[in-house]
């Protein structure tokens, strides 16, 4: 199973963007992005939402277990 990082990642080059063009076209910051690939960082739901968004993608609600 893919991380979220590995999915933003291959679809970012999928349409052949950089991580800079893609963070800007998100309006987030290079270093936020960067962590987001490498699953680093805690960026809030909003900043994967407009990232997932610029990709085409969406967020959609998990079940998660203990």
């Amino acid at each position: 199973m893919k991380t979220l990082g590995e999915i933003i990642k291959a679809r970012r080059k999928e349409f052949g963007l950089t991580q800079g063009k893609l963070a800007e076209l998100s309006n987030v910051g290079i270093n936020t992005l960067t962590q987001i690939e490498r699953g680093d960082g805690n960026p809030t739901i909003k900043v994967i939402e407009r990232v997932l968004s610029t990709l085409g993608l969406q967020l959609t609600a998990t079940t998660i277990e203990l």
